[in-house]
């Protein structure tokens, strides 16, 4: 069956395939070029302004109050800082306070989901998910994020493919309208849970919610053991709103510091210009002192250099 006759879901003539074959590789990004728009009007000195370094909250010094926190990540380089789900009232408030106080913007609330599956065969344990995906898109319109990251489903011995395929479609559905209604966009993870191993699939997973509110929020490393980053990227294309940055070794198959692996950063960049990414890069890695976060952000300043 031809690319574009999986991406629709039906069967499709040759002359009808020749009629719309430019429009629908276009539409859907297969072909990943970087659209007409991009290429005219962002220079490349824009394309790496436009990119913008953000931490994990749970990177930052665990000997530090919020306050100080916020601080640290804002004077190793950081505009922004990607939290955990915040049920509280109180403490989303105090959050939102202290992150206006640093001059430090909450751009994301990384939710997950590996904990209640939406793709569980139990009703209960799914509907567990489906709550706590509720609560951290709340918690993030409340803190000003736009995207909540969601870990959709786990393919395993209990659970088949097309199972945890449909199940977690049919659970995300229903809540696209809260989250256009708060403006926050649940962002799609590529992680080892056996589920959306190819760039073709996971584009397709995404445009079947034909929504805006559902997109990908993709992580360069967590390719890197049976793919190429930049080839992710460029079929992805515009449907990728955030990125997580790690290294990955192939000879161990470890993940590393960033620079220190097998992922070609430069290719990597590349293609984020090419489909003209503009969000945030957040390093996904173990915590350190201000010291280890300032050398974090140096070599994301690399990677953001091409």
């Amino acid at each position: 069956m031809a690319l574009f006759a999986i991406f629709e879901g039906g069967t499709m003539d040759r002359r009808d395939f020749l009629k719309g074959a430019a429009s629908t590789a276009l539409t859907l990004g297969i072909l990943g070029s970087a659209s007409a728009e991009t290429e005219q009007f962002r220079t490349e000195r824009e394309r790496k302004m436009a990119m913008k370094k953000a931490i994990l909250f749970s990177m930052l010094p665990e000997s530090l109050d919020l306050d100080g926190k916020l601080k640290t990540a804002r004077d190793a380089g950081f505009e922004a800082v990607e939290m955990p789900p915040i049920s509280d009232p109180a403490q989303i408030k105090s959050t939102r306070t202290a992150a206006d106080k640093a001059g430090i913007h909450i751009h994301s609330i990384i939710y997950g989901g590996w904990q209640a599956p939406l793709s569980s065969p139990d009703p209960k344990i799914a509907e567990q998910g489906t709550a706590g995906l509720t609560s951290a898109i709340k918690c993030a319109g409340e803190l000003g994020a736009d995207g909540v990251l969601l870990v959709p489903a786990m393919v395993d011995g209990v659970t088949r493919y097309t199972e945890a395929y449909e199940r977690s479609q049919k659970h995300i559905r229903p809540l696209i309208p809260l989250a256009e209604k708060l403006q926050v966009r649940i962002l799609i993870e590529n992680v080892w849970n056996n589920f959306l191993l190819s760039p073709i699939e996971f584009a397709r997973y995404i445009d079947e919610f034909r929504s805006p509110w559902v997109q990908a929020y993709f992580d360069v490393g967590n390719v890197a053991a049976f793919g190429w980053s930049e080839d992710w990227i460029r079929t992805l294309g515009r449907r990728i709103r955030k990125i997580h940055l790690k290294d990955f070794k192939r000879g161990p198959r470890q993940f590393c510091n960033l620079l220190d692996g097998d992922i070609n950063w430069h290719e990597v960049h590349k293609a984020l210009s090419e489909v003209g990414y503009n969000g945030y890069l957040t390093p996904e890695l173990g915590g350190g002192d201000e010291a280890y976060l300032k050398d974090i952000s140096s070599r994301v300043d690399k990677i953001l250099a091409g």
